[in-house]
């Protein structure tokens, strides 16, 4: 079968973060539309955390085929993962069939989403498909917080938590608004760290939002390291008090 002949159309669809019903209606209709759904699954885990942010939308579970994506480093063991996940769902686009694949929170944001369709693409440079924007972590993070992202022309820097607190402090000194993602066991150094800079009292922090074991707290002075740590984190960080802008 040549390139001419895919008529299979490939969906990349944000799910998260996790409340339910946190889906645009365009994404669920390419839901419905789609006769397989590809769902990642982290190694150990007992069900997809995308298929939990789906709670209360009625699809067929038959489309659902789970996939074990890697969360290695190791650059040539992402490139091998996400070629070979391609050419899977390559296989099935090239019989006509249409395919969606699901991702946490926003497909273009720290997603691993945007691999796969690189990879896709590759071997499929024709390939029909449409990407959906998902609801980003640290956006739910602030609806749920009552916790305004930025205001005014306050300046915002989202990024992967450094390695060091230096490299971290550096990064809040230079923004009003720090959106620190992928924590993981670097949260208790992070916390000190804003202890040290005094800034504690204007921070916030969000875990596992609309899922098992939610954690949503304005109080991060007290936060419980052993609670806290782990996948789905979202520190939100605020350099200074906010303006109060009303009379």
């Amino acid at each position: 079968m040549t390139q001419t002949d895919v008529t299979g159309i490939f969906y990349g669809i944000g799910v998260g973060p996790g409340p339910e019903g946190y889906l645009p209606v365009a994404a669920l209709d390419a839901l419905n539309k789609a006769e397989i759904i590809y769902v990642p699954k982290s190694r150990g885990s007992d069900q997809s955390i995308a298929i939990q942010c789906l709670t209360g939308i009625n699809i067929d579970k038959q489309k659902f085929r789970e996939i074990e994506f890697t969360m290695a480093t190791d650059r040539s063991l992402l490139s091998t993962h996400y070629s070979e996940l391609a050419e899977t769902i390559a296989t099935d686009l090239k019989k006509g069939i249409s395919v969606a694949y699901l991702t946490i929170g926003d497909t273009m944001t720290y997603s691993t989403y945007g691999y796969l369709l690189a990879a896709l693409l590759d071997q499929l440079p024709k390939l029909p498909h449409r990407t959906f924007p998902g609801i980003t972590s640290y956006s739910a993070a602030a609806s749920a917080l009552a916790w305004p992202l930025g205001e005014g022309k306050e300046r915002i820097l989202i990024l992967p938590c450094p390695d060091s607190p230096e490299s971290l402090r550096k990064d809040i000194e230079s923004h009003d608004v720090v959106i620190l993602m992928k924590i993981g066991t670097r949260l208790e150094w992070v916390l000190s760290l804003l202890n040290e800079m005094q800034i504690s009292k204007n921070c916030s922090f969000a875990r596992r939002i609309g899922l098992p074991g939610e954690l949503l707290t304005n109080d991060i002075i007290n936060l419980q390291i052993s609670q806290a740590t782990g996948y789905l984190a979202t520190l939100l960080i605020r350099k200074t008090a906010r303006e109060k802008r009303h009379s």
